[in-house]
């Protein structure tokens, strides 16, 4: 079909592989294809295949699910089999994103952030700006739009490739809309009402609107991670929980409709997992009603920063020593000077006999993380057109991927396909 040699190639990453579908659909847009995109060289089988007909893709899975998806007793003559002898591996996926409901702070890049760019060179990555998430809470239109380009703009400048990775904004695929509605059906009334971030929002909005989605967004946010058979979830340590009942649901389809979704499992960077604030050590990095002389923001003036961490609290006896139950003000030092220089915390406490130097130098290096993210950030937002150029592309990227999915689920649940 490419006129293109197909043999003793490299494994496609998924970018590749949608790329490659585009230019089969531009060339043949009328032909059958059946694609095959994973080898398992051990038991001599392709275990992923993606089948098109008249440029639309009209089933996924392996050969038997694939017959019954077409209605085809044999694969072989109602379609053209592309690339059968290049052995395919199977890369591992995984998928994250952010809320663009505040300013991000260095606890996001130390919990999260950083762990992506890293990952993204080993696992087919997806990143996403929830904006669906964001308005669980009452949000300013305006300002939702605004940092919802803005925390797009910082996974870039963070070290997000779009050319890597796939990068889109969560509400331009509609298909986690789509899904979120039949998880919900398959979410128990106990699974949500156990969720700690409902437990804390609703907590603080008691003489306020309590939305339902706040209470069902556990739904919303499988079917972020399912649409894509995520293998791994980067999360900071607090988030485990929302992981555990996307593998919850998951599963429970799963047993009650066949093997249909991957149950994935959440990966947390080990160092500087967890950032706290340095006014409140006891509580979590994020701007709260206390103000944020604790809180560190990614686009924060360096004069600023190295202010808030010459004030940030510690304790009276003036020892250094990584000890987060006894001294968590001194231990939350170690960890972001841990988080900039890769160096473990109890190590660097060694180096160190007084709290003015470890405040000081904590602080330089996280301008050192911050002067190329703040550059490369100005200048993603000086060209919005090519902003919204990456956004599009990464969307239709992920749909091409989610549509699939999303059909995959709908059969196994029963729900009767639209006439051709």
């Amino acid at each position: 079909i490419l006129d293109e040699p197909t043999t003793g190639v490299d494994p496609l990453s998924r970018r590749q592989f949608w790329e490659l579908i585009d230019r089969i659909r531009a060339r043949r847009p009328g032909m059958s294809v059946l694609v095959a995109t994973a080898y398992m060289e051990e038991a001599e089988r392709f275990d992923w295949l993606v089948a098109m007909d008249d440029g639309k893709v009209i089933g996924t899975g392996s050969p038997g699910e694939l017959r019954m998806q077409t209605g085809q007793p044999s694969l072989d003559g109602a379609f053209i089999q592309l690339l059968p002898e290049a052995k395919r591996r199977r890369y591992q996926q995984i998928l994250s994103g952010m809320q663009p409901t505040n300013d991000l702070t260095i606890g996001q890049y130390a919990g999260a952030l950083r762990n992506w760019v890293e990952l993204q060179h080993e696992y087919e990555a997806l990143f996403c700006v929830v904006d669906l998430h964001a308005i669980t809470v009452r949000q300013e239109p305006a300002k939702l739009r605004k940092r919802t380009l803005d925390v797009a703009a910082m996974y870039i400048a963070a070290g997000i490739d779009p050319d890597v990775s796939t990068l889109f904004i969560q509400s331009h695929v509609p298909e986690h809309s789509q899904l979120a509605w039949v998880l919900n059906c398959m979410t128990g009334f106990g699974d949500c009402s156990r969720m700690t971030q409902f437990k804390d929002k609703s907590a603080k909005r008691e003489a306020e609107f309590v939305s339902a989605g706040l209470f069902t967004y556990p739904a919303l946010q499988a079917a972020d991670i399912l649409l894509y058979d995520a293998d791994d979830v980067p999360v900071g340590d607090d988030q485990r929980q929302h992981v555990e009942i996307t593998r919850d649901i998951a599963l429970r389809f799963n047993g009650r409709f066949g093997e249909t979704f991957t149950v994935p499992r959440a990966v947390t960077p080990a160092i500087g997992a967890r950032v706290m604030d340095l006014q409140h050590p006891g509580n979590k990095m994020s701007k709260s009603a206390d103000g944020d002389a604790g809180v560190v923001y990614l686009m924060e003036d360096p004069t600023a920063i190295l202010k808030k961490f010459k004030r940030a609290v510690t304790d009276s006896d003036n020892e250094v020593r990584y000890d987060r139950a006894e001294k968590p003000g001194v231990s939350n030092l170690l960890d972001i000077l841990a988080a900039c220089t890769g160096d473990g915390p109890e190590a660097l406490a060694e180096r160190y006999t007084q709290y003015g130097p470890l405040k000081n130098d904590t602080g330089e290096a996280v301008l050192a993380v911050l002067e190329p993210i703040q550059r490369r950030y100005r200048e993603l937002l000086g060209d919005p057109g090519e902003l919204s150029r990456l956004l599009h592309t990464g969307a239709s990227r992920a749909r091409s991927v989610a549509s699939a999915t999303l059909e995959r689920a709908y059969r196994a649940i029963g729900l009767l396909p639209p006439a051709p």
